[in-house]
């Protein structure tokens, strides 16, 4: 992975030499085009004694030549820490849990009718993690075998999708100083709940943090996972100026989604914002079941 928006180049192709570390086939891959260039994030897969995710940004502009790309990013969970680099220069911390997302191949050329990249409405993506080493000195890197580790298989629904919302009122919000959780509430047979830190958690620069989890996860498959799509909102009382966070998550097992830094403190106390009105704060989670996920 890549720490830039690399464009004028064609893609790099693998070679056998080259296998992949972690391998994920979308099916149905125009219906994440249908759907906005939010980024999809898929399960996670295991290297080098981390565990990882790689996410797919479908319709990236940040390019500078006003191109819409295909764009990579790896990620791993904030709670793995200290420092970790990759030996293609992503650096990650307790706090910098993203690379730089990578800009892959344009999107009209995926799209052409003699793309190789295209079949059947189905793409591979791949990341190949070569080693990994903590910054620390007495720490020794950590050599990726060549070898695939992971596949995945990710399947995408374009229509009769499952949604639902819910509203999450609280009226003592300044009274809040530790990490509270809503009611739990039904969406596609399952019951799920918001999970929120006030004051931010661990992992966040002065910001409020906001989760979204699975109720009873044990009820899901553990060989299956849901792509869920999911918007979180801070409600703005006032101008209806809601302050909103959206992602494509793969729920399976007792993991959760959401963002550390949902919100910076400063802006929600604001009086002028209408985040607050008194000690009166809504949270809203819009969900929306777009696919299944498993090990391939």
């Amino acid at each position: 992975m890549g720490n830039s928006c690399v464009t004028g180049a064609p893609p790099a192709l693998l070679g056998k030499a080259d296998s992949p570390t972690f391998k994920w086939k979308v099916y149905g891959f125009s219906a994440l085009l249908e759907r906005g260039a939010i980024r999809t994030c898929s399960s996670p897969f295991h290297c080098g004694g981390y565990r990882w995710f790689l996410e797919v940004t479908p319709r990236h502009n940040k390019s500078g030549d006003g191109n819409a790309y295909i764009a990579l990013s790896l990620s791993k969970p904030n709670r793995l820490q200290p420092r970790l680099n990759t030996i293609a220069s992503c650096s990650f911390n307790v706090k910098k849990t993203h690379s730089e997302k990578l800009c892959m191949i344009p999107l009209e050329e995926l799209l052409k009718s003699s793309s190789d990249f295209l079949i059947d409405d189905s793409c591979v993506f791949g990341v190949r993690i070569l080693k990994a080493a903590l910054s620390s000195p007495e720490k020794k890197p950590v050599v990726v075998s060549k070898k695939p580790i992971t596949e995945q298989k990710l399947f995408l629904q374009k229509k009769e999708l499952i949604k639902g919302a819910y509203t999450w009122t609280m009226d003592n919000y300044l009274d809040l100083k530790h990490p509270v959780v809503s009611s739990a509430f039904e969406i596609g047979g399952h019951k799920w709940y918001i999970n929120m830190h006030p004051l931010g958690n661990q992992y966040s620069t002065k910001s409020l943090s906001l989760y979204l989890h699975l109720h009873d996860p044990s009820k899901l498959p553990s060989e299956l996972g849901m792509m869920i799509e999911v918007t979180l909102s801070i409600v703005d009382q006032e101008h209806e100026k809601h302050n909103i966070q959206q992602g494509r998550f793969t729920f399976a097992g007792k993991n959760g989604w959401g963002w550390s830094n949902f919100i910076p403190l400063k802006t929600l106390n604001d009086p002028s914002k209408g985040y607050l009105v008194g000690s009166k704060c809504i949270v809203k989670a819009d969900i929306a079941i777009i696919g299944s996920s498993n090990n391939g």
